[in-house]
C-alpha cells in the first residue's frame, strides 16, 4: 500500500453530516482519482481512502438505508 500525502488537504464536511455534531464526516477535496474520508470528531484516527467506483457503492448504499 502507498501512502498518499494529505497534509495540505482541504477537508469539508459532508453534506449529510447533520448539524448536532453527530455523523460528521469529512471528504478531502483535490486527491483525484481518491476519496479520502475521516471522522470530523476525532481527524487524528485515521482516514479511509475510496476509489471512484467504491465511493460511488457507498454513498448509493448510505442513501439506501437513510430514506
Amino acid at each position: 500500500m502507498r501512502a498518499i500525502e494529505l497534509s495540505g488537504a482541504s477537508w469539508r464536511k459532508s453534506s449529510y453530516s447533520n448539524s448536532d455534531g453527530g455523523n460528521c464526516l469529512e471528504v478531502a477535496d483535490g486527491v483525484t482519482p481518491l476519496v479520502p474520508v475521516r471522522d470530523s470528531k476525532d481527524p487524528g484516527r485515521g482516514v479511509l481512502v475510496f476509489g471512484p467506483r467504491a465511493w460511488g457503492h457507498f454513498v448509493r448504499a448510505y442513501r439506501s438505508t437513510s430514506t
